[in-house]
């Protein structure tokens, strides 16, 4: 999370790095020392997570698809598997683009709150006399918990929608069936409540938090090394695209534990969704209500559990179906369920795909947001007065 704050530090935490000495007669120019307008910063978060989140859609689908799959034993056995699967079956669009509109409109605006809220508290602090290391991180979380009423609704519906792919989907079985993004909210509201859009809040706060925080600690290091590599504030592309994708691509993996819970929280199903669709219901699965009903199969579900997920690993023995459920909102629990169940490779399903994702993710939406504050530098969309308003 530094690369959010490199291009903006004031002169007090810019002066904490030691670079190589400059020629003499040459000064070292201090690019963090600037700081851009917040249009400016909100429209390259905005512009650069938008499209890292739609570059790497797919393979956040296969995540899902890895993370959520109620099947026993589970159909999808690999990262390259996975994906094969889903274009042979599902086709591109409704296969592994499901989910897309929720995932471009939450993308954006949440990105453009989150780098808004960043560049704004960031500066605060530091204007404050607090040290840059901590007016970063502080930062960071404080974003995090800005975007989130807006990230986490778009979070759901991309999640319902990417784990059913197509309409009355034939090869995969995901107790959802929507017709699109509008008919999956209307559903979730009418059946479930409005609160069921805000379903596992606190566990993408739970997840999304320790990321930030790792994913600044990272990149915060390998820049500095680099520039002390380089002996200059710019160090070149290559090395702005390195140490952004390990550094997010390390702190998704180490993430993993805290994803899986948060992608099963927001997917688990009430037990009445496997109820033919003229019998009333308080949780109705959107899936009974359409043309493509559950599979008898489901039905088979234990009735003493309310949340019929499975939670089986692609490594684990094959079981009865519903044997291990995740019926709780806690993610201490459900993490405690997911390894008594699974062992720690369940904790860690979709840990290849996440991985990868979040380290091309990252690396595209921090490299092009800083070529984008340049960009906006030489060509502003406002007066430079406007960044202390």
């Amino acid at each position: 999370m530094e690369s959010l704050g490199s291009v903006s530090e004031s002169d007090r935490g810019a002066k904490e790095i030691k670079l190589a000495p400059a020629p003499p007669g040459e000064e070292e120019v201090d690019h963090e020392a600037a700081r851009p307008p917040y249009i400016h910063a909100m429209l390259a978060g905005g512009i650069g997570g938008l499209t890292g989140d739609m570059l790497m859609h797919s393979l956040d689908t296969v995540k899902t698809r890895q993370q959520g799959d109620p099947h026993m034993p589970p159909k999808y056995s690999s990262m390259g598997n996975t994906y094969y699967t889903i274009w042979r079956q599902e086709g591109v669009r409704k296969g592994l683009y499901g989910g897309v509109k929720p995932a471009a409109v939450g993308s954006f605006i949440g990105t453009m709150a989150f780098f808004g809220t960043y560049e704004w508290s960031k500066r605060w602090m530091i204007d404050y006399g607090v040290a840059p290391s901590i007016s970063y991180f502080t930062a960071g979380l404080i974003a995090d918990l800005a975007a989130a009423p807006v990230y986490v609704p778009s979070e759901v519906l991309k999640t319902r929608l990417q784990l059913q792919g197509r309409f009355n989907n034939p090869h995969f079985d995901s107790g959802y069936n929507y017709r699109g993004t509008l008919n999956a909210m209307r559903t979730i509201v009418r059946h479930e409540g409005f609160g069921a859009l805000f379903h596992g809040f606190k566990a993408t706060l739970w997840r999304d938090l320790p990321f930030s925080a790792l994913q600044f600690a990272f990149y915060e290091e390998e820049r500095g090394m680099a520039k002390r590599y380089v002996g200059s504030n710019d160090i070149g592309l290559p090395l702005e695209i390195l140490t952004a994708a390990t550094a997010g691509g390390m702190a998704g993996v180490i993430t993993t534990p805290l994803d899986v819970v948060k992608t099963r929280i927001q997917t688990q199903r009430t037990d009445t969704s496997s109820s033919p669709p003229n019998q009333p219901t308080s949780s109705l699965s959107p899936s009974s209500s359409s043309k493509h009903s559950t599979p008898s199969k489901s039905t088979h579900t234990s009735s003493s559990h309310s949340r019929p997920i499975s939670t089986a690993s692609p490594s684990t023995a094959v079981r009865a179906h519903g044997a291990a459920t995740l019926d709780t909102s806690s993610v201490i629990r459900g993490l405690r369920i997911i390894y008594k169940s699974e062992g720690i490779w369940g904790c860690f399903r979709g840990v290849g795909p996440r991985g990868v994702w979040t380290s091309v993710q990252s690396g595209t939406m921090l490299v092009l947001y800083q070529q984008l504050l340049k960009w906006f530098d030489q060509h502003p969309l406002v007066s430079n007065n406007a960044e202390d308003l």
